[in-house]
């Protein structure tokens, strides 16, 4: 039986933040195994089942070994294993400035206030929309972003209606828009934000432009 000290991690590495508004900079990326949600179009499926079993202190010594100033949690959905909430505490108080990556399926109650969580609000191209918990979108403060990967025109219809009926620009910090890679044609969605005069950030994978779908990337 599996301690409450210690997480299943499916990789460590070091490399760009392909999104969010810390876009391109130097992030360590701890990606935790497991996820309950199986998103169309979702391109870390080799995070679903394996990973290796470490300890905080384990994975707090390998995030220190690249002398971050970002540290991003990710999976996977990382807060489908509990202990996630002790590590995020533990990476703040080492003095990073911590992301989480969350689909909005597990609830957000317990994250530390200081950890820029980084949620997405499921369309219904992802084929998981019943899985939001809008319960969540209570927890969000400016310090947060909300991401919603599109997939078509519907999905971006319904996700500019639920920016704009729930205030979502002036909740939180970001509301960012993306389309699915290989589904959504870019400059087809950046023309629909502009035409709309959209309050939100449009936004491309920068690791799938540079390394594609690769691992560790």
């Amino acid at each position: 039986m599996a301690d409450s000290h210690s997480l299943r991690i499916t990789e460590i590495f070091y490399s760009l933040q392909g999104e969010s508004r810390t876009l391109g900079l130097p992030t360590v990326f701890v990606r935790l195994t497991g996820c309950p949600l199986r998103c169309q179009y979702c391109d870390t499926e080799y995070a679903f089942h394996g990973g290796e079993r470490q300890s905080i202190a384990d994975i707090l010594t390998t995030v220190a070994s690249y002398r971050p100033r970002y540290v991003c949690v990710t999976g996977g959905e990382p807060l489908a294993q509990p202990t996630c909430l002790e590590l995020l505490s533990q990476l703040c108080d080492a003095g990073y400035e911590v992301s989480l990556e969350t689909s909005g399926a597990v609830s957000l109650a317990g994250v530390d206030d200081r950890v820029s969580k980084v949620m997405d609000l499921k369309t219904p191209g992802s084929g998981e929309q019943h899985r939001n918990l809008m319960d969540n979108l209570a927890l969000l403060g400016r310090n947060d972003q909300l991401k919603f990967v599109l997939c078509d025109r519907r999905d971006y219809d319904w996700a500019r209606f639920e920016v704009e009926s729930r205030g979502l620009s002036q909740q939180v910090g970001e509301v960012l828009f993306s389309p699915s890679f290989g589904q959504l044609d870019a400059t087809a969605l950046a023309d629909w934000i502009v035409e709309d005069n959209l309050p939100v950030r449009f936004q491309l994978q920068l690791h799938k432009l540079l390394w594609q779908d690769a691992a560790g990337h």
